[in-house]
């Protein structure tokens, strides 16, 4: 087995790797390897038959080979090993994985995500702990300006004013929340599912004396009456992609029962790059789907698009942030790599392992152009001049 292995992949691909026997004997796959897999014992090997993405990583988590080398690399080096064995499309490659959604399904996904643990975010996140994609203008901001440059830029494209009632769903720690109510002086209501979440983010609003502004609820965005509580802006950032491909006009049908006539809603937001809204090749999406989101789905944006103007809300900008997502994910990956012991010692090496194979994962999964990310502005959709209060150029978003 190990020889047809060796020799298959030499055959077909110089990589980086090597492979340490269990007997101590070492097989260079390519020159110069910069990732070494420790086998422990013959069994190991068949997490490589195939070699796909979620094999590798299933092996790697439940510890029956040990990897050294940076993330990164040991993901990239994956990647093209999976490659060699592997379709990117058919059994292996893209597929469609309808997932089921009710609001406990829901729920819990998002406790398995965001309530690891507050601790666990703050060792790698950016000091405001904003968990979605930056913003580099230059690309060489730092992880924490590029952050808040991601922040000012949201709240700039919806035109937010003193005042103004805004909706940030799917909160996180609070971060928009706050600057919203700092540098631009709206009033805003926050709502995440998460626990976690919810109790950090209402410590830090207090803290930062903007209880009179800024109000953190542990509630679900389907819950908000919109008899009463009408927004001038709704954003939501990094939280749709729990919504489900069935559900996502649904979803854009309540943001627009809460939205103002003339007010702009902003959806920030993973996206797949298959037309068919398949799940990531090469087994990556499996993984992902079992370890890190389960029961996440990522629609292409052409649907994202169709369901938006079908709920009744006008596209009127369509920004791509992927090269932006791909250079966040690095800089997590390299902060959490940072804090490696620190990561083992609070959460066990299973899920560090996770983890880092997640962050890592999804930084290679942005650069290959597998997944993207697209910032969506939109209003309510109609005739009247009054539904868009956008000036006629895009030049307001960068003064």
């Amino acid at each position: 087995m190990l020889t047809r292995l060796v020799s298959n992949l030499r055959f077909k691909s110089d990589l980086p790797l090597r492979l340490t026997l269990w007997n101590g004997f070492e097989h260079d796959l390519g020159p110069s390897p910069v990732v070494t897999v420790r086998l422990a014992k013959p069994g190991s090997l068949r997490y490589f038959f195939p070699p796909s993405l979620d094999n590798l990583a299933e092996g790697y988590i439940q510890g029956h080979f040990d990897v050294l080398g940076r993330a990164q690399d040991i993901v990239a080096t994956a990647s093209k090993l999976a490659h060699t064995a592997l379709p990117m499309r058919g059994k292996f490659g893209r597929f469609f994985q309808a997932q089921y959604h009710n609001r406990k399904t829901d729920a819990n996904a998002i406790e398995h995500h965001y309530d690891v643990s507050n601790a666990f975010y703050q060792l790698w996140l950016d000091p405001a702990m904003v968990y979605s994609c930056a913003y580099f203008p230059t690309q060489s901001e730092t992880l924490e300006q590029a952050q808040m440059a991601k922040l000012d830029h949201v709240l700039t494209k919806i035109m937010l004013k003193p005042g103004e009632r805004l909706l940030d769903i799917g909160c996180g720690w609070g971060a928009l929340a706050m600057r919203a109510a700092q540098k631009f002086g709206a009033q805003v209501v926050g709502v995440t599912l998460s626990k976690s979440q919810f109790e950090l983010a209402s410590e830090r609003v207090a803290q930062a004396g903007l209880a009179g502004q800024v109000e953190i609820r542990l509630q679900d965005y389907r819950d908000l009456d919109e008899t009463d509580a009408t927004f001038d802006r709704i954003t939501s950032i990094g939280m749709f992609e729990h919504v489900g491909l069935k559900h996502l006009q649904a979803y854009f049908s309540k943001i627009n029962s809460l939205l103002k006539e003339g007010g702009l809603v902003l959806n920030h937001g993973i996206t797949s790059t298959d037309p068919g809204s398949g799940v990531a090749p090469l087994g990556a999406g499996r993984f992902i789907h079992k370890y890190v989101f389960p029961h996440g789905e990522l629609p292409h944006i052409g649907l994202v698009l169709k369901d938006m103007q079908s709920a009744g809300l006008e596209g009127l900008d369509v920004e791509c942030l992927r090269r932006h997502y791909a250079l966040t994910l690095g800089l997590w990956a390299d902060n959490y790599e940072a804090e490696s012991d620190a990561i083992r010692n609070m959460v066990g090496e299973t899920t560090y392992r996770i983890w880092r194979i997640y962050l890592a994962g999804c930084a290679q999964a942005f650069a290959q152009n597998w997944v993207s990310i697209y910032q969506v502005l939109a209003c309510k959709a109609g005739a009247s001049e009054q539904l868009n209060p956008t000036p006629w150029s895009r030049a307001y978003l960068y003064t």
